[in-house]
């Protein structure tokens, strides 16, 4: 059963550039951000690369890859999200993302997840929840050893 974790993040810094030709619509921009989390995740500065498309009608659909290096509820290590959403005209955001496989490290390796979050145009804070798993560590005190063909457990 996964686990459940909150926190919120803050944006430090968004760099965005349009890269369709001239006045082209729909748009197509690439935005480099780096986010502060804390909470369950403690990140002070993510990197995270986005590739946005603006309609003509304000609305918009985002993919993104964001990089999280610090700790999750304690345990210290780095693991990688792949993110997609959407917003509407007013701003708000939506947002899923999930860990990429294989991408955890230090305590996290074998981390899997999968959150979200909603961010409205204006507060300078998001909530976000994150449900994960992780390896169950093997249990300590036990041993197993095999003569022969006949396994024993000693405790």
């Amino acid at each position: 059963m996964p686990t459940r974790t909150t926190g919120h993040f803050t944006f430090a810094n968004w760099e965005e550039r349009t890269v369709s030709p001239g006045e082209a619509s729909p748009t197509l921009a690439c935005a480099s951000v780096t986010n502060a989390y804390a909470g369950g995740i403690t990140a002070p500065g993510t990197t995270c690369e986005y590739v946005i498309v603006y309609r003509p009608d304000k609305t918009g659909t985002f993919t993104g890859m964001q990089v999280l290096a610090g700790s999750l509820d304690g345990r210290e290590g780095a693991f990688a999200v792949e993110e997609r959403g959407g917003f509407d005209a007013e701003g708000t955001v939506h947002c899923a993302f999930e860990v990429v496989a294989g991408s955890g490290t230090g305590e996290l390796t074998g981390l899997g997840g999968t959150g979200s979050y909603t961010a409205r145009q204006g507060e300078p804070s998001v909530a976000y929840t994150f449900d994960y798993h992780l390896p169950t560590p093997p249990a300590t005190g036990s041993t197993r050893s095999v003569t022969g063909s006949t396994p024993s457990v000693t405790d």
